[in-house]
């Protein structure tokens, strides 16, 4: 299976040059159902919309064909390319990821047990140097060391939904305020 830093490393570039943050890439899938999945934002508004997609996914697929006619191919087997915006619930992947979503709620699992515990529910409450503040839903706050995370992502929360609601509406059929008829 391709490596994961050689394959950020060739399509964060590519992502810088339009502008975007890279979020994440992640390569799942069993033999024959390979998926390449590469998560973006515009830093400004930490959204992207379909022509950003679609724009990163055409940068992305010329760049793997020059390199496969070089005989470079960074995946050696049939993939599908999945480029998409983090969503809501998004996955917290860079240290700024924490500090950004303060306030929120995350759920976080662990390499390795801390108090007898691998997975973490709670508020973040930031980060400190290379650590992570969170309040642990009933036990309290907790420090975890950002190496041991094995994986993060926000909980869905009426409050997220609020913090994350599109800065546009265009392409929307109607908008539905909770209230007005």
């Amino acid at each position: 299976m391709a490596d994961i830093d050689v394959l950020t490393s060739l399509i964060e570039p590519e992502a810088k040059a339009l502008g975007f943050a890279l979020v994440r890439v992640k390569l799942f899938g069993g033999e024959g159902d390979r998926t390449l999945q590469i998560m973006a934002e515009r830093p400004d508004t930490r959204q992207l919309n379909i022509d950003d997609c679609a724009a990163l996914s055409r940068r992305i697929s010329e760049k793997f064909d020059v390199l496969e006619a070089e005989g470079r191919d960074p995946i050696d087997e049939a993939y599908r390319l999945e480029v998409s915006s983090p969503g809501i619930d998004r996955p917290l992947t860079r240290l700024q990821d924490f500090a950004d979503w303060t306030t929120h709620e995350a759920k976080i699992s662990l390499i390795e047990p801390q108090d007898k515990r691998k997975q973490l529910t709670g508020e973040l409450k930031g980060i400190d140097g290379e650590t992570i503040v969170i309040d642990v839903n009933k036990h309290g706050e907790m420090r975890v060391a950002f190496a041991n995370i094995d994986s993060a992502k926000l909980v869905m929360t009426d409050r997220l939904i609020a913090a994350t609601a599109p800065l546009s509406a265009e392409g929307a059929d109607s908008i539905q305020v909770e209230g007005q008829d």
